[in-house]
């Protein structure tokens, strides 16, 4: 397995719905597309901002081919959301991911949500994940969700792992955990920020990149400021940080994604803001806040 390197925004792609509740396709190519153009440098289909949990098989496998399609024709990096708590069916996923998608540069798996396995066992699970994998790893660490923190020790030990290549770090904050797994990660590991309001910090103290659902409003302006932090225009970096960190927290004021894609739709970009129950949409107020914001960026 070759070595994949991450570096820079990773769209989270949402799932566009059809006025009959079907996904739609043609939208979400054409959404896809434009990210990549905008220049993100690559997509994540099946993240959470996707809302894989309310796809059915064949849905998952609709979004995947069509978001591999548009990596492929723009030559960029494609990460597929794969896994699961069980480490014996996990494996096997994995296992035939290379062939299922060959395109893919890397699966996003969660660490083992609501079983709460330890960071040994946590650990252990993600070493036979690599060990099984067709593809690197990224390990997506939110604690909020899976019922489990993990120590700086503990993600230094799934770094070392040949074959998990990053993290997808969203903790709710910049931590001591982030402080120390940044400042002695090994070459080639990408941490990237999983909090959009974060990932100024995250890219001030060294890191990759990050997997922003807010980038969907604003992709060219996250681009930018990566490659400001890139070159060491702090100034730059630092002024844009603060504005993409308010469109950031506006774009979370309901459950992800319903305000991105509220503002999506009123951009005439997706045929409906819809989401899938237990999610509902956004309320109209939510989704002008996010919409002036990121109008207010191009000026």
């Amino acid at each position: 397995m070759e070595h994949t390197v991450l570096k820079g925004i990773y769209v989270p792609l949402v799932t566009p719905f059809a006025e009959d509740g079907s996904v739609a396709l043609d939208a979400l190519e054409k959404l896809a597309g434009s990210l990549l153009d905008d220049g993100a440098a690559g997509l994540v289909a099946l993240g959470t901002t996707g809302e894989p949990a309310t796809l059915d098989a064949a849905e998952r496998r609709a979004v995947v081919d069509a978001c591999a399609a548009v990596c492929a024709d723009r030559g960029a990096q494609l990460v597929v959301g794969a896994g699961g708590a069980d480490t014996r069916a996990a494996a096997e996923e994995l296992a035939g991911l290379g062939a299922r998608v060959p395109g893919a540069a890397a699966a996003l798996v969660t660490v083992p949500a609501f079983v709460r396995p330890g960071e040994a066992g946590t650990v252990a699970h993600f070493r036979a994940l690599a060990a099984a994998s067709a593809v690197p790893l990224v390990v997506y660490h939110i604690p909020y969700r899976t019922g489990q923190r993990l120590s700086a020790g503990a993600l230094l030990e799934l770094a070392a792992i040949d074959g998990v290549v990053g993290v997808k770090y969203a903790t709710g904050g910049l931590d001591q955990a982030a402080v120390e797994l940044l400042a002695q990660a090994p070459d080639g590991f990408a941490v990237l920020s999983g909090e959009d309001a974060f990932l100024a910090p995250v890219l001030a103290l060294g890191g990759a990149g990050g997997i922003p659902a807010s980038a969907h409003l604003a992709t060219a302006r996250f681009v930018e400021l990566t490659d400001a932090w890139e070159r060491g225009d702090v100034p730059r970096a630092r002024a844009l940080g603060h504005r993409l960190t308010a469109l950031a927290t506006a774009a979370f004021a309901a459950p992800n994604p319903a305000v991105v894609k509220g503002v999506l739709h009123a951009q005439g970009r997706i045929p409906t803001p819809d989401v899938r129950l237990p999610l509902l949409p956004a309320g109209a107020d939510e989704v002008a806040v996010a919409l002036a914001l990121a109008t207010g960026l191009d000026h």
